[in-house]
């Protein structure tokens, strides 16, 4: 009786160290293919956002040395807290995915585009923003030129106007990748994009209007 007990034990044993052994080898290849599944929506997402990311930064530099008080420069500082590292991990999707990943010569929209060309320029609309196909809130180089000249209240002002603009087209753009996007880090970005602009720029308005 003892000899059965422990045969039995032991073909138990057995089994578990197959079933493990089974998922060790099939649940890493099933990992990798679920991490690396995407679409043209994920790439253009990440090849449109990263250089609209960088003109934000761009522009929340500027208010360190140009704006009149603490309000402006600490929305800047979290603006540039927020999508530095979006940057840098849209990048990678990018090298992961074998596509390029300086989209500034592409069809991509950059920010060192002509002025007018791929670029909302500053005074358009929301619905203008909707419209603008790749060039979504970006500002173009006669714009930035506009800020960079501003001290004070006058670029609390245009700087809180440009970035209502620039953060508009953001969100457009994360619609966009949550609907017709299939790369979890992807959408789940363009959610936290979606979330964290939206309050932005519900708090700019509320600045603008203050002032």
């Amino acid at each position: 009786m003892k000899r059965f007990a422990l045969l039995v034990t032991a073909l138990v044993a057995g089994i578990v160290l197959v079933a493990c052994g089974d998922d060790d080898t099939t649940a890493p290849g099933a990992a990798e293919s679920a991490s690396t599944d995407h679409n043209t929506a994920d790439v253009s997402f990440a090849q449109n956002m990263i250089p609209h990311h960088r003109q934000a930064i761009q522009m929340a530099d500027l208010a360190a040395t140009h704006a009149s008080g603490p309000q402006v420069t600490e929305l800047a500082t979290r603006i540039r807290a927020a999508q530095d590292p979006e940057i840098a991990m849209m990048t990678g999707w990018l090298r992961t995915w074998g596509e390029p990943t300086d989209t500034t010569g592409s069809g991509a929209m950059g920010h060192g585009s002509a002025p007018g060309h791929g670029s909302m320029g500053h005074g358009s609309t929301g619905a203008d923003s909707a419209s603008a196909g790749t060039g979504m809130g970006m500002m173009s180089e006669a714009d930035m030129a506009g800020l960079t000249g501003m001290r004070g209240a006058e670029f609390d002002r245009m700087f809180l106007e440009m970035m209502i603009e620039h953060h508009e087209g953001a969100v457009s753009m994360a619609e966009t990748e949550i609907r017709e996007g299939v790369y979890g880090p992807a959408k789940a970005t363009a959610q936290n994009i979606q979330t964290n602009q939206t309050a932005e720029i519900q708090a700019m308005n509320t600045m603008l209007h203050r002032n």
